[in-house]
């Protein structure tokens, strides 16, 4: 498939009526593919003053036109709703390449958006390259990190691409002269088997999704109680991040599943990690072994979290927590910081 003749459609996912950053991110990797020869495109699912403020960034970060698709049926998230919107989107455009956010809803949908097209899928790329002849290569991690692999598609079929949060970067505003068009898309639900009338949302990180948060303060066991999570939450706060927890934290109760960091919880690529209490069990690194800098604290030298730390401090955290929290005040109340 040549540049010139790529179309990508970008689902631009949303949260409680805010545009979510991995559709920008997905939004800057549909650019990146097309590059100059082709078009972008994205689709809103969902209406009000929040989807308008969202397909207006769309359109600034160069999306070329937004498709607004509007319908009481899509007020919750329903992945027959959503996959039958995403399917209207692509009956208009007749993209080439269909991109996606590797969230949960991101992986509801694209195996129902690539089978309804007899497209190809590759999931959860974290990387995305571009030869001078237009090919493109995706890479993926295999084995919790421990392995990558790199793969293209096959000529013909379209493509259905989901994208790691916080991996790829954001999509840059364009010129005024250059930003898109919103408008509206018909669109008439099917009939369904499943209607969700709401969706029940524990507490989470501060209100910030794990999977895009830059800076993550997880505790494990070793927090020992609820309570153990105080100056954790301290830390965090301070240093702008939210809170994480492993499995084991979650099953002795001492915070909410929503936290849960692993191969059965969240998948996370902060720029920082910082693991309080946490032993290294290979279900938890399989989460969080991708991000940038990962700072392990632990009484045990021999715990296994170690061995990938960037930095590693042997102690107590009810002692080395407190500390930090009071050097990073000090630091980041210093005048220019």
């Amino acid at each position: 498939m040549s540049n010139c003749s790529r179309t990508a459609l970008v689902f631009a996912e949303c949260a409680d009526g805010k545009l979510r950053r991995v559709a920008l991110e997905a939004l800057g990797a549909a650019r990146q593919l097309v590059q100059d020869g082709g078009a972008v495109h994205a689709v809103l699912v969902g209406g009000g003053t929040a989807a308008s403020e969202a397909a207006a960034e769309l359109a600034a970060r160069g999306a070329g036109v937004v498709h607004v698709i509007d319908d009481p049926a899509l007020a919750q998230f329903a992945p027959e709703a959503y996959a039958a919107a995403i399917g209207a989107a692509v009956a208009a455009v007749r993209p080439s390449m269909i991109l996606l956010g590797h969230t949960a809803a991101g992986r509801e949908l694209a195996p129902r958006v690539a089978a309804a097209v007899r497209g190809g899928h590759i999931a959860d790329v974290t990387a995305v390259e571009t030869t001078d002849g237009g090919d493109a290569v995706f890479t993926r991690p295999l084995y919790a990190g421990k392995a990558f692999e790199r793969r293209r598609f096959l000529p013909g079929a379209p493509w259905v691409i989901t994208v790691r949060p916080n991996n790829l970067p954001l999509a840059d505003g364009v010129p005024p002269d250059r930003q898109g068009v919103i408008a509206a898309l018909p669109f008439t639900a099917p009939p369904l088997s499943t209607t969700v009338l709401a969706i029940a949302r524990k507490a989470d990180a501060g209100g910030v999704d794990l999977a895009e948060a830059d800076i993550i303060v997880a505790g494990g066991r070793g927090v020992r109680s609820a309570a153990g999570f105080a100056p954790l939450q301290a830390l965090a706060q301070t240093l702008g991040g939210v809170l994480g927890a492993s499995r084991g934290a979650c099953d002795a109760g001492y915070c909410d599943y929503s936290l849960q960091i692993g191969q059965t919880g969240k998948t996370v690529t902060p720029k920082l990690y910082i693991a309080c209490g946490i032993s290294g069990a290979i279900q938890h690194l399989a989460g969080m072994s991708q991000s940038r800098v990962i700072v392990a604290i632990n009484k045990d030298p021999e715990a296994p979290i170690f061995s990938i730390a960037d930095y590693g401090i042997v102690g107590d955290l009810f002692e080395i927590v407190p500390l930090l929290t009071k050097r990073f005040q000090l630091l980041l109340s210093q005048p220019g910081d």
